[in-house]
């Protein structure tokens, strides 16, 4: 298993790395996010549903990246865009123009920090899931992109991390790994801000 390396840091795996230089990044994040109350009625969360289509449109071309498929087999089933586009189905919402609005600028190594970012949220969504019955929704309505995978969330999170700390990459590499997460919570940050939700 591919290792950090570092006098204080020889243990800490990619994804340890990546977890920890995040941190202050992910925590923003969430906290905008409930500062959006998208559970407390529907019409918040139809704007929390936007964001999360727009995001997912625009992850979709990582997800079904031939070379990433090649190095992290299965990659493109763990996609929740079309989740997402069922869900706004359900709600009788039609899927938001974009054209080329939010592109992700994302290259070569930074998509597997995309990629970090983007299933780790499926791995917190368990907590959102639950939150949104207080508005009837939930896994096979209206929330379909915060169920857990079949075979379990923390089962499916464990295999994408262990795929990921197996990558063999270069010094410069694991920084491009690193900056994509970064980038990626940014980016997050800027549709919440910019995005015409209303």
């Amino acid at each position: 298993m591919n290792a950090i390396h570092g006098a204080d840091t020889a243990t800490v795996t990619r994804m340890e790395d990546l977890r920890q230089s995040t941190r202050s990044a992910h925590q923003s994040v969430d906290d905008m996010v409930m500062e959006m109350a998208p559970f407390d009625n529907r019409d918040n969360y139809i704007r929390f549903l936007t964001l999360q289509y727009v995001f997912h449109t625009r992850m979709k071309p990582l997800y079904d990246a031939e070379d990433l498929n090649r190095v992290i087999p299965g990659l493109a089933a763990r996609s929740r865009y079309k989740a997402v586009c069922d869900d706004l189905a359900d709600l009788e919402c039609a899927r938001p123009e974009i054209g080329s609005r939010f592109e992700i600028s994302a290259q070569d190594a930074e998509r597997i920090g995309w990629l970090y970012v983007c299933e780790g949220s499926s791995l917190g969504a368990a907590f959102l899931l639950k939150a949104a019955a207080n508005i009837g929704l939930g896994d096979a309505f209206g929330a379909r992109h915060l169920a857990g995978h079949p075979d379990g969330r923390g089962k499916h999170w464990r295999e994408f991390v262990e795929q990921v700390n197996d990558l063999e990459l270069s010094d410069d590499k694991e920084i491009a790994v690193r900056n994509g997460a970064v980038a990626a919570f940014a980016y997050f940050r800027n549709l919440m801000g910019n995005l015409p939700l209303q």
